[in-house]
């Protein structure tokens, strides 16, 4: 696993808070997606994984770093000019990889930011 790209990061707390106040949101069993336009050319994602998951912030870490693998497949595909912050619920502290990439994807085609694709059971 490499880091996400620092240029795609949404990093500081304003930012969280600004696409939390005027974003859309939507939620899975696993995660929560918010998003909201910016003002810039580039798309920016962000992750949130709360003390309320793990007390231990390797275990946060762990996950915020898989939450950045699984949605690296994907970039390619989301426009630009958007924030998009990803928070982890409970039940994704035991999830793998893949069972995040699918959730991750539902998500962002139910949000419209990723086009269906053609042949493909939603």
């Amino acid at each position: 696993m490499v880091a996400l790209n620092r240029a795609l990061r949404l990093r500081k707390s304003s930012d969280f808070q600004r696409a939390r106040q005027q974003g859309r949101m939507l939620t899975s069993r696993l995660l929560i997606l918010v998003w909201a336009p910016n003002n810039l050319t580039t798309l920016r994602v962000g992750f949130v994984v709360s003390k309320r998951i793990s007390k231990r912030a390797v275990e946060r870490n762990y996950i915020k770093r898989l939450l950045g693998e699984a949605v690296r497949p994907v970039l390619a595909d989301l426009p630009t000019g958007w924030d998009i912050i990803l928070s982890a619920k409970h039940q994704a502290s035991g999830v793998d990889l893949s069972t995040l990439k699918e959730d991750i994807t539902t998500l962002l085609r139910r949000a419209r930011l990723l086009d269906q694709v053609p042949g493909a059971s939603s």
